[in-house]
């Protein structure tokens, strides 16, 4: 049995299918250079439950921190007017919307993961390699919007049961 794959979309891609059947949007700001990052995708979006959950439950979109890719998102236009096609392996110019989703207390960081309601809106974001069995409860915790119900996460994860123990 081949293992469960996250089905990565662009951003528009995400917020095209969110206007026909909402979802909330994940999107995982990378870097080409970063080790966190490399952590991240493999051993918890490579993780078969969190994969299947994501699958189900929200659109997965991949995004380069440092790419040139352009991004129309809320009727602005987003570059990365820095960037440099010979750096593509490594530090580059950081792209305007990793400036808008991004950052966490003024500070850009790789990984970060992005969650957005189906419209788009910000909900939150995390910095850093989060293990498949911390990052499962997040989703859960986003996606039933215990954060808009007045539960702490702290709270919700005394009675969270996850199916990943380690």
């Amino acid at each position: 049995m081949l293992a469960q794959e996250i089905k990565w979309l662009t951003l528009n891609q995400a917020l095209e299918e969110a206007a026909k059947k909402p979802k909330k949007i994940l999107i995982d700001v990378y870097t080409n250079w970063c080790p966190p990052c490399k952590m991240l995708n493999q051993r918890t979006f490579g993780n078969p439950d969190i994969a299947k959950y994501i699958n189900e439950n929200y659109y997965a979109v991949k995004f380069n921190a440092e790419g040139n890719q352009a991004v129309e998102f809320k009727g602005r236009k987003y570059q990365n007017p820095d960037f440099d096609a010979n750096k593509s392996e490594q530090r580059n110019g950081t792209h305007e919307f990793t400036m808008v989703i991004a950052p966490v207390n003024g500070r850009i960081a790789y990984p970060t993961v992005v969650f957005l309601t189906e419209k788009g809106d910000l909900i939150t974001n995390m910095q850093g390699f989060i293990p498949a069995k911390d990052f499962e409860p997040v989703l859960y915790f986003i996606q039933n919007e215990a954060y808009s119900k007045g539960i702490t996460f702290n709270d919700y994860l005394k009675n969270f049961n996850g199916k990943i123990k380690q």
